[in-house]
């Protein structure tokens, strides 16, 4: 089917063409900016021990953005084949038909790109670092077609600004980096496998792999043990950067919500599958609201004991 027919009538055919791209990079759907974006402040603002230079901020900002795009694209066009057997993304532009494959590679280009151009602005082993995550970013959506675990791979991907964000402020990658980043691969492979329930049935016909099929009946049981790592790790973290109270107080605060993910999902239903993968959002942002708060209350306390 030709992109021809999506052409709604009286638009502009400019118009509908962006349209499709913006529907093609999620443009429409921020939930994917936001759970790679958190992971990536967390970094900063623990690496810079407080607010981050603003062009550092930016760049890694506007990545963030960009790199998700490019990364929604290219799983679209390696799922081409899947999407269209899934209920859920039946209607993306790829799957439908109204973007090409080569339009779609064009597009995926032109985004890495400008990604590229923004860390060349950075140091050289933030560059180095680039090009790994260049590769996590377009090996991902392969995963599934010979592993149940792509909702790892997910994570290891997703978390690779965190290595880049140290490596960007500090010139090195401290130990405290990888355990962040062991944490994030945690949590990205929790609520992906939240996800990856929504289409599980979908993907079991299609003859596509996950981790939520990995788990079968044990699902529950294995997000309990995912989610209990990741804030062991986050403790980790938390004691390696001398973080306080506001910390500790704000991981109180996201295990209170992942316990009301398991609640609103505990039947498995597919919009309550989904509910709790959205969910995750406050999970990052009451992480980096603990960071953020501690590092504020310790610059205002260096000031008054400053003569």
């Amino acid at each position: 089917m030709g992109y021809e027919r999506f052409q709604s009538a009286g638009q502009p055919r400019w118009r509908e063409r962006l349209g499709q791209y913006w529907k093609l990079v999620r443009g429409d759907r921020p939930i994917g900016v936001l759970l790679l974006l958190w992971p990536t402040w967390w970094a900063l603002w623990i690496a810079s021990a407080g607010v981050p230079s603003l062009w550092t901020l930016f760049v890694f900002t506007a990545g963030v953005w960009l790199t998700r795009s490019a990364g929604c694209v290219i799983n679209d066009y390696a799922d081409r084949w899947l999407d269209p057997q899934v209920e859920r993304t039946r209607g993306r532009p790829l799957a439908t038909g109204a973007v090409s494959a080569r339009e779609a590679l064009l597009v995926f280009a032109v985004l890495m790109i400008a990604a590229f151009a923004l860390v060349l602005t950075l140091n050289r082993l933030t560059i180095y670092l680039s090009i790994v995550g260049l590769f996590l970013a377009a090996s991902y959506p392969y995963l599934k077609r010979y592993t149940y675990l792509p909702q790892v791979y997910l994570g290891l991907a997703f978390g690779w600004g965190i290595p880049m964000a140290f490596a960007a402020v500090q010139g090195s990658v401290p130990p405290v980096a990888w355990v962040l980043y062991f944490a994030n691969i945690l949590w990205a492979t929790a609520y992906d496998t939240w996800y990856a329930m929504v289409d599980r049935d979908d993907d079991l016909r299609a003859g596509s792999k996950s981790t939520a099929i990995l788990f079968g009946d044990m699902d529950l049981i294995a997000q309990a043990v995912l989610y209990a790592l990741m804030f062991a790790a986050l403790w980790m973290v938390g004691r390696q950067a001398q973080l306080g109270l506001y910390y500790w107080a704000a991981l109180g605060v996201a295990a209170l919500l992942v316990a009301y993910e398991f609640r609103i999902a505990r039947h498995r239903e597919r919009e309550a599958c989904f509910r709790a993968f959205l969910h995750n959002n406050w999970v990052g942002a009451a992480v980096f609201a603990g960071i953020a708060i501690h590092h504020v209350m310790q610059s205002r306390a260096a000031e008054a004991v400053i003569p």
